[in-house]
């Protein structure tokens, strides 16, 4: 008489941890570089915020006659508020553009560059 032996077919608890540690060693080397990317996106968009806000100033100087020494807001570079006479391009809620790391920008004198209070967020 022969003797039926259920046997389903299954993954050994072995074989579930290996993946487990497989799938957690790839996680451990891919969210440090996720990370490193989107600080250096952040670096790069600040960067370039920087920039735009420079060749506001620049400009802004230059039609109202301002020397080098002159003291210079966001405010004066935002033109009052109004798309026409802005000197920036603006953000959709009509504010000048922000970094997006959460730095605020400083800008003090036309010859001076503007400023970011995030570490490593400056005009090269």
């Amino acid at each position: 008489m022969k003797i039926k032996t259920s046997r389903e077919r299954g993954f050994t608890l072995v074989e579930i941890m290996i993946v487990v540690a497989i799938i957690g060693m790839l996680a451990a080397i891919a969210i440090p570089n996720f990370v490193k990317a989107r600080n250096s996106a952040q670096k790069a968009a600040c960067i370039t915020n920087l920039q735009q806000i420079e060749g506001a100033i620049t400009a802004w100087a230059t039609e109202n006659k301002k020397r080098d020494d002159s003291p210079v807001s966001l405010e004066d570079i935002k033109g009052g508020g109004s798309a026409a006479a802005s000197y920036i391009k603006l953000d959709a809620s009509g504010n000048i553009p922000s970094c997006p790391a959460g730095g605020v920008y400083t800008v003090t004198t036309v010859a001076s560059p503007p400023t970011c209070d995030v570490p490593g967020h400056k005009l090269p």
